[in-house]
């Protein structure tokens, strides 16, 4: 059974997802930084990376969808 959901609303979803575990890392990544924990540290770039593949699935979701704001039937 297909998705009848609006890609690009998921789109939007998942770059807003995206941009939230790239702050996340940020900080991360920071406080490691601060703390002189290599391991944080790593672990806040491997986050700013995942968020970063994320925004770029909702990127693509909206641009492929053929009908932005529309649900499929």
């Amino acid at each position: 059974m297909p998705d009848n959901k609006d890609m690009a609303t998921e789109g939007a979803k998942e770059q807003l997802k995206g941009a939230a575990k790239q702050v996340e890392g940020r900080v991360r990544s920071t406080v490691g930084a601060a703390t002189d924990d290599t391991g944080e540290q790593v672990k806040g770039k491997a986050q700013e990376i995942k968020g970063k593949v994320q925004q770029g699935i909702g990127k693509a979701k909206q641009r492929h969808d053929p009908e932005p704001g529309v649900d499929g039937e």
